[in-house]
């Protein structure tokens, strides 16, 4: 039983098992969660992002022992990332799907500091490279917003 949760949860609810880009499969759960369910809530969408990220730490630390170091099966990471990504971004669907494919792009590329935060030990560095993605994605999201704004 023990396996089966920590997997499962691991694996962001089984989104981690595609095939092919299990990143981006595993990141529109929480994209789905916050467009649809959390909307403009922003105490809400704080609240659950901070125990996203504290649950990440340890499910991902955890599901490392039955999927090895930072395998591509554990997703929770990209939850935490996401959910980060999207925080205080004006609410529209073309904001969040913006967010999205930044979110997506920076997780990949891994800019300073993401990919030395994903040499920590555990579920730390499976899951703090993809908040440090998270923070730098949000940023990119607003200067995209601003600008699309602008012109």
């Amino acid at each position: 039983m023990k396996k089966f949760l920590f997997t499962f949860l691991a694996a962001g609810l089984g989104t981690g098992y595609a095939p092919f880009a299990s990143g981006s499969v595993g990141s529109i759960p929480p994209w789905l969660i916050a467009y649809f369910l959390i909307n403009n809530n922003q105490v809400a969408f704080v609240i659950l992002t901070v125990i996203t990220i504290v649950a990440s730490v340890w499910i991902a630390g955890e599901g490392e022992k039955y999927f090895g170091h930072d395998s591509k099966k554990i997703v929770i990471d990209e939850w935490a990332g996401m959910f980060i990504t999207l925080l205080f971004i004006p609410y529209s669907l073309t904001n969040y799907l913006i967010a999205f494919v930044v979110f997506r792009a920076l997780d990949v590329i891994k800019i300073f500091p993401a990919r030395q935060a994903e040499k920590l030990p555990g579920g730390w560095g499976v899951t703090m490279d993809d908040v440090v993605a998270g923070i730098q994605s949000n940023i990119v999201t607003f200067i995209i917003i601003y600008l699309k704004a602008k012109f």
